[in-house]
């Protein structure tokens, strides 16, 4: 397996290695296995190795370094870096000034040591779950390149997945770190709304959009976060004393029977058989919708009105109909919002965490363009979120966790995944789950290596 962040930092803190030449190595891999995948927009190879050798001076100097010490990352195509234009998946943007600062979580990251090495793919605008980007190509699923990667986060995902970079950061509205994160086989975070700041990352839906982290194990991607929070998680003492139900009706159809299996063999681990149905989930997914298109709307319409042709077409028809959206609806989106949000709040005085899928399967093919809900030939593309989309809306914590490997039925040979949704702030409590369900063989896919192969 591809060395984990938390022991590559070690390994540089402790003089093993420098940091240079894991940089070096690390673009070295960029620039030959990408060339498979295609999940690198820009290499900062230059800003890297003057980051690199800086801190290699530091720790030859004694000098305390953070717990990322020469961790290579990459961001997602939105968060700013300095001296560089934030293209945010576009070329709408290309003739933008370059950004002053780099994102704010860009800067706590590199303040613990972390070392940005790439702009990873995306949707444009973030508007869509499969990375197929008409200006920067389509991100392939390393697992099978055949298939979708998923989006809009989907370069950080396959970064990661294929074992080039140990973490990468996204970005959540809709689902856009979970449904990557699920169909790729790594550990994705959409934190509690609000809890990080947004300063530097190109909007998409401001009510709705959050920002976090992808990595390949569970304690990467809590060391990650705390990073990227500034401070360090409390403990949870009694992961199995905790209350845990599975969201049914709407999040049990149409799924693969895998999934289902590795829900009830976390129920089983957890000794509890609750189930729990969320009312109005498919108004909740409309209004997702509605919310989505009315504010991505409302934010490119003057780029709409004066440069309509830059636009990929199908985000520029997308955005264009969210722009004439009735006011009316939106205020009544958002009501129902609020209304689900309450309703939630009272939920998790009952239980601490939540389990559904993060989507009904594997990976679609990138030439399969339609997959099966209801009884009915739907596409695939604008169904990847149905899952995740409902729950955009509660603001909750949401920790997307790989399942491990299944051999057997239709999701055989290709990752799968679950949410784990718990109540505001308690981040802590979705890590400890996951800590425990990975100790227990119950989650967790094994990341490419440096080959290639599942490590």
């Amino acid at each position: 397996m591809t060395q984990t962040a938390v022991a590559l930092a070690n390994t540089v803190r402790f003089g093993l290695r420098s940091a240079k030449e894991v940089v070096e190595n690390t673009l070295n891999i960029l620039q030959t296995r990408d060339q498979t995948y295609h999940c690198v927009t820009k290499l900062l190879a230059d800003r890297a190795l003057r980051m690199a050798e800086t801190l290699d001076a530091r720790i030859a100097d004694g000098t305390p370094v953070g717990a990322l010490a020469g961790v290579p990352f990459g961001v997602k195509d939105l968060f700013d870096i300095e001296g560089l234009v934030t293209t945010a998946g576009s070329v709408v943007l290309k003739n933008n000034p370059p950004a002053k600062h780099d994102a704010v979580v860009v800067q706590r990251l590199i303040a613990a040591g972390a070392i940005p090495v790439a702009t990873l793919n995306m949707d444009e605008f973030a508007y869509g779950f499969s990375t197929e980007n008409a200006h920067y190509g389509t991100t392939r699923n390393p697992r099978n390149p055949d298939c979708l990667a998923g989006g809009s986060s989907g370069g950080s995902a396959a970064a990661v997945a294929a074992g080039m970079l140990p973490f990468a950061l996204g970005s959540d509205t809709n689902g856009s770190i979970r449904v990557p994160a699920s169909l790729c086989g790594v550990w994705g975070l959409r934190p509690t709304q609000g809890l990080l700041p947004l300063t530097g990352v190109y909007p998409f839906v401001p009510s709705l959009d959050t920002v976090g982290p992808l990595a390949g194990t569970v304690t990467d991607l809590q060391r990650i976060f705390e990073a990227m929070q500034g401070h360090s998680l409390d403990e949870v003492d009694d992961v199995r004393g905790l209350r845990i139900a599975q969201l049914a009706g709407w999040f049990a159809q149409d799924v693969e029977p895998s999934i289902l299996d590795g829900i009830d063999r976390i129920r089983a681990f957890f000794g509890k058989a609750r189930q729990v149905e969320l009312a109005e989930a498919s108004r909740l997914r409309a209004a997702a919708f509605v919310i989505s298109a009315s504010e991505g709307g409302a934010l490119h319409l003057p780029r709409l009105r004066a440069r309509p042709m830059d636009y990929d077409p199908a985000t520029r028809d997308r955005l264009m109909a969210g722009a004439i959206l009735p006011a009316s609806a939106f205020v009544q989106a958002h009501r129902l919002r609020s209304w689900f949000r309450n309703g939630l709040h009272d939920l998790f005085r009952e239980v601490d965490v939540l389990i559904a899928p993060a989507t009904v399967g594997a990976a679609p093919r990138i030439d399969q363009s339609t997959i099966t809900i209801g009884g009915k030939k739907v596409s695939a593309r604008a169904n990847l979120g149905l899952f995740t989309q409902p729950l955009s809306l509660g603001g909750m914590p949401i920790l997307s966790m790989p399942l491990p490997p299944v051999t057997t039925g239709p999701g055989a040979g290709m990752p799968l995944g679950l949410q784990l949704i718990a109540a505001p702030g308690r981040e802590n409590v979705l890590f400890a789950v996951g800590k425990a369900l990975a100790h227990a063989g119950l989650a967790g896919y094994p990341v490419m290596g440096a080959t290639g192969d599942a490590g």
